[in-house]
This record gives structure tokens, C-alpha cells and sequence, in this order.
């Protein structure tokens, strides 16, 4: 692999549980991430955009921004990804036309928030409560993105979908949504738990992923420790190659409650495939 991919974390990893948590932004400590990040030797931070407290989230604030470059410029870890949580809790594609439009406003003003900090991909996730499970919830994810199409066009930022997808559906729904800036946010545990083939995956759309969540499954399962589940991550990277794939890795392991020291080792364990 050539190393010119960043390597970083999903926020909230390195720091012990906000509320107790598995995933969320830590409201009120966030900022003490990066330079842990820092120490570590860390290229970036995934932020996240929760559903709940969304107003405190810093990516919608003006003041917010501010503090969150001042941090970028301070530590040199840089935020080039979101993943947008907020729109599993309430989907872009929700049948609650509220609900839709609400999610349709919130991502207008991630979008313009985004490109003040240069980032690169928001991630939108198309799986569990947002699942595009029927005809009709593609039609409609399709029917809001399309909205924003011409805007993230002019911004170049992309939206890297994860989705539940089979190869093949997944490869029709990006065709229908027809740009650029729609990509693929590629999860190794979550594909590995749906008993997806990774080089099946890869020859759909390999040449489409822009953000790779990193994390181990067992099949129909939850998260366990990297290499312990039923990611392939052999073959997995074997065939990126294959691709010049140029985002970031993005550490989504499993965590317990304090973050730091299980992530230690699970970054040891993976940079021989990073490396």
C-alpha cells in the first residue's frame, strides 16, 4: 500500500464513553481527542454528527467551526471526514415528510459548514432504521439527494454512502444518482457481518470508495477486537490495491469504556496491512 492515505479515528475512540455510549460526539470534551490523536501519531479525526443534541455539535456553529480550526491548526490532526449519524435517526428518505425536510435542512447547513473546513466526505448511513431496504425508501433517498446534487457539485464534496446493500443494488443506486461527488463509504466489519464477498464488493465499486471504516464483525454479529470476527482483512486489502484508492482509513474498532489503551492495540495489529 502506498502510504499517502491518512490514517484516523472515529471520534469519540480515544476518549472514555460520552453517556455511556458506544459511538456519539462527547459533548462537552471533545476537544481533548485531537491531541491524544496527536500523540498517537494520527493523521485525522472522524467527526460525528449525532441525532441527539445536534445543536451542540460544533459543525453546525459558526462559533463552533471556529474553535474546531483553531484546534486543526494547534495540533495538526485535521478533520477531512463527518459521519453524519443524525440521518440514521432521522433519514434523509423518512417517509415523515417533517422528519425528511428537517434532515434536508440540517444537511444544507453541514454542507456549508463542511466546506469552510475543507473536508472532504460526509458520510451518510443507509443502514438499520435507515435502511434502503424497499423500492420505495430508494426512491425516495434518491428523490432528496438529488436536491443536493448541484450543491455539493459546486462545493466538491462528496457523499460517501454506507449502505446494506449487495453489490449489485448498491452499484444501481449509484448509477441512478449519477455524480461524482456520490461515492462509496466502504465498512469492513459491517460487510463482513452481512457475509458480503469483499473482492465481489471491490469489482462493483472499488474505484468509487472514498472512506474506509475499519472495524471486525462476526457474521450476523456485533463488533469484536480486529482480527477476532470474520473480516478477511487479507483479502480485503489484497484487492484494494488493485485500486487507487487515495481517503483515509478510518479506525472504527471495537472500543470499551475508557478507548485508548484497546486502540493501541488494534492500530499495532493493523499496520501490517496499512504498512
Amino acid at each position: 500500500m502506498v502510504m499517502k492515505n491518512k490514517i484516523g479515528v472515529m471520534e469519540g475512540r480515544l476518549l472514555p464513553k460520552y453517556q455511556g455510549r458506544y459511538q456519539a460526539h462527547p459533548i462537552g470534551y471533545w476537544q481533548n481527542e485531537f491531541s491524544v490523536a496527536k500523540n498517537l501519531g494520527l493523521d485525522c479525526i472522524e467527526f460525528i454528527l449525532d441525532y441527539n443534541d445536534v445543536e451542540q455539535n460544533p459543525l453546525l456553529k459558526d462559533s463552533g467551526i471556529d474553535e474546531l480550526q483553531a484546534i486543526i491548526d494547534k495540533t495538526g490532526v485535521a478533520v477531512y471526514t463527518v459521519c453524519a449519524d443524525y440521518f440514521m435517526e432521522a433519514p434523509l428518505h423518512s417517509v415523515d415528510s417533517a422528519v425528511a425536510d428537517q434532515s434536508q435542512k440540517v444537511m444544507l447547513k453541514l454542507l456549508e459548514n463542511s466546506a469552510k473546513l475543507g473536508i472532504t466526505d460526509v458520510i451518510i448511513p443507509c443502514i438499520d432504521q435507515s435502511s434502503l431496504e424497499t423500492k420505495e425508501a430508494v426512491d425516495r433517498f434518491i428523490e432528496q439527494i438529488t436536491k443536493i446534487i448541484p450543491k455539493i457539485e459546486k462545493q466538491n464534496i462528496n457523499l460517501s454512502l454506507e449502505t446494506d446493500l449487495p453489490p449489485k443494488s448498491f452499484i444501481q443506486l449509484l448509477d441512478r444518482l449519477n455524480s461524482k461527488n456520490i461515492t462509496v463509504n466502504y465498512d469492513i466489519g459491517n460487510s463482513a457481518a452481512l457475509g458480503f464477498d469483499s473482492d465481489k464488493e471491490l469489482e462493483a465499486y472499488g474505484d468509487r470508495i472514498t472512506d474506509i471504516h475499519i472495524k471486525d464483525r462476526v457474521l450476523g454479529g456485533g463488533p469484536v477486537t480486529l482480527g477476532e470476527g470474520n473480516a478477511n482483512f487479507a483479502k480485503f486489502f489484497n484487492k484494494l490495491k488493485e485500486f487507487d484508492y487515495q481517503g483515509p482509513f478510518i479506525m472504527q474498532a471495537y472500543r470499551d469504556d475508557e478507548g485508548v489503551e484497546i486502540f493501541k492495540k488494534q492500530l499495532d495489529w493493523i499496520g501490517m496491512y496499512l504498512n
